[in-house]
């Protein structure tokens, strides 16, 4: 029997794949599509049984074809990028899509994981799980909103599982791809490696350069929850997944410069000093960001740890430095071919 991960390929899907390898799983079958081909990257080192095509795999599921048997379905797959502005795309994409997905995997009683997102909760303060607290801000917060209303009317009469994970700002290896999609942490690897330093946006929205402040997660807790709720089938709805801390940008920038200083066996410096020397620098806030963008953001997990979740997440300052570590690593390690 199968385990299904949409979105195989992309970054949050191919870290699933590697965790259900590091648990002796192989019976995997990825669905993604490879228009965008190096992708295939987040998958050369996972064992999986099969890779279908997202246009083959849902016409199999739509038309009753899909004959193998599944254990059950990771639901990834899904245009993430904000600033997508085509909303028939969007919907087809992540609204459509996974409403085909959730009645396939509740007419065969399989349990159900899909990937929904902070996005929901718009410019809101209060990130809780309930309708008051969501107005999206773009087309594709709207998807994801929609699909869970959608869901929440399904919850009472399921057959089977149906978990949804509202993602804050997930950040880790295999998202490479992912371009100007990529988290602040790859970002600023990349800046401060190729320049000796790190750019972020100017205050806004009442906050100080820097200083706007969300809830980072690595993907390492985002692969743990998802395994949490398959080994605890009897427990369904939507969930916060962010680690209840809201951190600022600069702590992220922060967080990777004294990373590089640790593998060069330098000392930590602070904020201030960055700032003094010119490591850190502020550029005006992006004209077609305004009024679309997330200022702030903090994950209110009392759903998840009521449902049983007790695992620590990890802090920026521990989650980045691992990450930072992975990323450099690769780099020396592309170099040297």
């Amino acid at each position: 029997m199968m385990y299904v991960v949409t979105g195989g390929a992309g970054f949050i899907g191919a870290n699933l794949v590697k965790a259900l390898n590091d648990r002796g799983e192989t019976d995997i079958l990825v669905v993604d599509d490879l228009e965008q081909g190096d992708k295939f990257r987040n998958l050369a080192d996972c064992k999986i049984a099969d890779y279908l095509d997202k246009r083959d795999f849902l016409e199999r599921i739509n038309f009753g074809h899909f004959k193998k048997k599944l254990k059950a379905v990771f639901h990834e797959g899904a245009c993430s990028d904000t600033m997508e502005h085509n909303g028939a795309y969007m919907m087809a994409n992540n609204y459509e899509y996974s409403k085909s997905l959730l009645h396939y995997c509740q007419a065969k009683r399989l349990p159900y994981l899909y990937a929904s997102s902070a996005a929901v909760y718009g410019a809101g303060k209060i990130f809780r799980e309930t309708p008051e607290c969501e107005a999206p801000l773009n087309v594709y917060g709207y998807s994801k909103w929609l699909f869970d209303e959608y869901v929440r009317r399904h919850l009472p009469k399921r057959t089977a599982q149906i978990a949804g994970f509202r993602y804050f700002n997930v950040y880790g290896p295999r998202e490479s791809h992912k371009g100007r999609m990529a988290s602040v942490a790859f970002h600023h690897f990349n800046q401060f490696r190729d320049s000796g330093q790190v750019k972020l946006f100017e205050g806004c929205d009442g906050f100080g350069n820097g200083e706007q402040r969300r809830d980072f997660i690595s993907i390492e807790d985002v692969a743990k929850v998802n395994l949490f709720f398959l080994e605890h089938r009897q427990k369904s709805g939507i969930f916060n997944v962010g680690t209840g801390r809201a951190q600022t940008f600069n702590d992220v920038a922060l967080a990777v410069v004294n990373s590089f200083r640790r593998l060069s066996a330098e000392p930590p410096v602070d904020l201030e000093s960055l700032q003094q020397d010119g490591l850190i620098s502020y550029i005006p806030f992006p004209e077609g960001l305004q009024g679309k963008y997330q200022s702030f953001t903090h994950a209110d997990i009392s759903a998840l740890r009521r449902a049983g979740y007790k695992t620590p997440f990890l802090t920026v300052e521990e989650g980045v430095g691992r990450y930072i570590a992975t990323l450099a690593k690769q780099h020396d390690s592309a170099n040297l071919r």
